[in-house]
């Protein structure tokens, strides 16, 4: 009993995870913005505030929550 109700919320959290990943804004630089450095940095964007500050908050802490649900699941 246990184990479905973990297992159903593993998948509202990897849901919830793809759909906050797909409304975060895209990175236009690409490998090459990558290797030669932005500052258009993911710290330095967080430190604006926002919906995008909030969506990459949103994404830890989801992504959180589904690595210790897949823990637990793997140790039932």
């Amino acid at each position: 009993m246990l184990a479905n109700i973990m297992i159903i919320l593993q998948a509202v959290c990897s849901l919830a995870l793809i759909v906050v990943i797909m409304l975060q804004s895209g990175k236009e630089e690409g490998l090459s913005g990558a290797l030669a450095g932005s500052s258009n940095s993911y710290m330095n964007q967080n430190k604006k505030g926002g919906l995008d500050s909030v969506l990459a908050s949103s994404t830890k802490w989801i992504a959180l929550v589904w690595i210790i649900l897949t823990l637990t699941l793997s140790l039932i």
